[in-house]
């Protein structure tokens, strides 16, 4: 008898087939090479018959496909809503901006005079179209994307209305103002949160993850009308060398990869937008998680190269990968600044700038939860209900907000998110 002790990740990149005549083996070695997809990275007795006879999908180590010769990956409307999300990170800091343009940024027309960048000033796409527009979350949730779209509106709105005026004042329980953080000014609300921060770190879920996880990795996207049998074909979207099916997969990875440097090799440069990619570098940095970007990463090509061979079990269970791993990541960091904001509150003379930007930017992370998927469902880690809680809890121990929390309560929202991932409070806290 024979045991196979074979990785989840090599495993899943091949084809097992029965290798003898015997009746029951067909039938023996396809139970095996489930339990093996089904997470058994220890070993499978598959006595003797589920033997690995053939090479089946294998990922290439870049993300390179092409098709007779011919590149067949694109993302370019990913890129640019990124690189838009980056100018309206700079205009929430610029006193000099109105409401209105800021907005004008969230909610860009073709051919308005928003950006710097002339090329997005020219672009028919925008941010807002694309936040909480998934098809599995909110294709049939109007109630819930209004309401997520007025928070961002209302973020912007209010940076402007309350904390533009308080730019040289300095902030207090109930007033806005600035707040010294070593060699950096924070600029807060009355309750200590700055608004910048949620926007940019709610993106982070709200348009990246959801346009990733719950839109263009959704099997309803993917195998959308006759996409499937055009992939099963390689017939070709009109005038584009790429199948429907590569290209939605492809612009699931434009959300994440899409500003790198050399997006075929993205982990060699992490941090290259201040949405998702710089925190899958910042988890990667982290003992407890290393190799975390390169699981994604793995899948993503995996999965891509499962499309390219019609294997759409194999595409799917990548997909899940993905959903978990970035799922895992806005969990680790929504308790990673809850945990870090805690030194800073309890030092003998409080550091209120260092402490409030940390939980800003935990705020915008557990916001994001509500857009995370467990893998395997149609659901999120936390619910926009769970999610709400959690944010009123945060504000929720005095009339000032921020000013009032106490360390009780950071340990228990942290504790809350950690229970529901794969991680412990200690390892997202370092």
């Amino acid at each position: 008898m024979k045991k196979y002790l074979l990785p989840l990740s090599v495993a899943l990149a091949l084809t097992f087939v029965a290798c003898d005549d015997e009746d029951n083996n067909d039938v023996e070695a396809a139970t095996c090479f489930d339990n093996v997809q089904n997470g058994d990275e220890t070993g499978v007795d598959c006595g003797g018959i589920c033997t690995p006879c053939e090479v089946g999908v294998e990922a290439p180590d870049t993300y390179v496909f092409e098709r007779d010769g011919e590149n067949t990956v694109s993302f370019s409307g990913q890129t640019t809503r990124l690189a838009m999300g980056g100018e309206l990170g700079s205009a929430l800091k610029d006193t000099d901006k109105s409401a209105a343009e800021i907005l004008a940024m969230f909610a860009h027309e073709e051919g308005a005079d928003n950006f710097s960048d002339a090329d997005l000033n020219a672009s028919g796409k925008n941010i807002k179209s694309k936040t909480a527009a998934s098809r599995d979350f909110f294709s049939a949730n109007a109630t819930d994307q209004a309401l997520i779209r007025a928070d961002f509106e209302t973020w912007i709105q209010t940076q402007v209305t309350e904390v533009y005026p308080n730019w040289n004042t300095a902030a207090s329980a109930g007033v806005a103002g600035q707040l010294p953080d070593g060699s950096s000014t924070r600029y807060v609300n009355a309750q200590g949160l700055e608004y910048n921060q949620m926007v940019i770190k709610g993106l982070i879920g709200a348009l990246v993850a959801d346009q990733t996880l719950n839109n263009y990795l959704s099997p309803a996207v993917l195998d959308e009308a006759d996409n499937r049998a055009n992939n099963d074909g390689n017939v070709v979207a009109t005038d584009k060398a790429y199948t429907t099916m590569e290209h939605k997969w492809d612009e699931a990875y434009g959300y994440v990869y899409g500003l790198n440097a050399n997006a075929a090799d993205p982990n060699a440069d992490l941090g290259a937008d201040e949405f998702l990619n710089k925190y899958i570098g910042r988890v990667e940095g982290d003992d407890d998680f290393a190799g975390i970007a390169q699981e994604i990463f793995d899948a993503f090509k995996l999965g891509r190269a499962a499309i390219v061979a019609k294997d759409y079990e194999l595409r799917d269970a990548q997909a899940d990968i993905i959903r978990q791993k970035i799922s895992e990541i806005i969990g680790i960091r929504a308790v990673y600044y809850l945990q870090q904001a805690k030194p800073s509150l309890t030092q003998e003379n409080p550091a209120y700038g260092t402490a409030f930007h940390d939980l800003s930017e935990g705020y915008g992370f557990i916001y994001s939860l509500q857009f995370t998927r467990k893998p395997g469902t149609d659901a999120p880690y936390f619910t926009k209900t769970e999610v709400d809680g959690l944010l009123a809890d945060l504000l929720g121990d005095g009339e000032n907000g921020l000013w009032d929390v106490t360390t009780a309560t950071l340990d228990a929202i942290s504790e809350t998110i950690a229970e529901r991932f794969e991680f412990t409070l200690a390892e997202a806290a370092e």
